[in-house]
């Protein structure tokens, strides 16, 4: 699911947001490429009615997990149609397959906020969002790096720089692997549908 052109831009990007962390771009590249440490793991946070979820509420599904935020002007809304069209794609098959967003903006995407935003990309989308420690520990499990960063010279306004990957969780929880930023709807498909092919246990 990590097509060969897309290497380059992925290194970069770790790259780029490699800097302010301790751990390496090539670190974090050689962690989710080959499973040397585990990604992904429990999480509990609300979801955009107000509800308490935890991983342990997807068990016997796929899913396909977001990290990024509302007010992202362009990568996060790209990222997450091609969700909305990969599960259109899927047909009834989708049933078997739960996507979600978690944000990594939660002063500003309250569960009210992501209810007018999730929508927007598939009625099955599910957003999430929790207190700041809540966050940080779902991120630093799938070895996602964000930062707000401030914007003008008052800082009132922000914004959060971020690596953009679309995580593919199998029907127990364990990571089976990543999509790049961009993937279209179409790939994610075909990776997806012969697992849904078989038994998910």
């Amino acid at each position: 699911m990590r097509p060969a052109g897309a290497w380059l831009y992925v290194m970069l990007a770790l790259a780029c947001a490699g800097a302010a962390q301790a751990r390496s771009a090539a670190e974090t590249m050689d962690i989710l490429m080959w499973n040397r440490e585990p990604v992904g793991g429990p999480f509990e946070l609300i979801d955009q009615t107000g509800k308490v979820r935890s991983d342990r509420d997807f068990r016997g599904r796929l899913m396909l997990v977001y990290f990024g935020f509302t007010y992202c002007p362009d990568l996060c809304p790209t990222d997450l149609m091609a969700i909305g069209q990969a599960l259109e794609q899927l047909g009834p098959d989708a049933d078997a397959v739960q996507p979600v967003f978690i944000t990594l903006d939660p002063e500003r995407d309250t569960a009210e906020h992501l209810a007018e935003y999730v929508p927007l990309f598939h009625p099955r989308l599910l957003g999430l969002t929790g207190s700041p420690d809540a966050i940080g520990a779902a991120s630093d499990a799938y070895k996602v790096y964000f930062a707000k960063i401030a914007i003008g010279k008052d800082g009132v306004d922000y914004t959060i720089d971020h690596t953009s990957f679309i995580y593919l969780m199998d029907a127990d929880g364990k990571y089976l692997g990543f999509f790049p930023p961009g993937t279209s709807a179409e790939r994610i498909v075909e990776i997806i549908r012969p697992r849904l092919a078989t038994p998910t246990r």
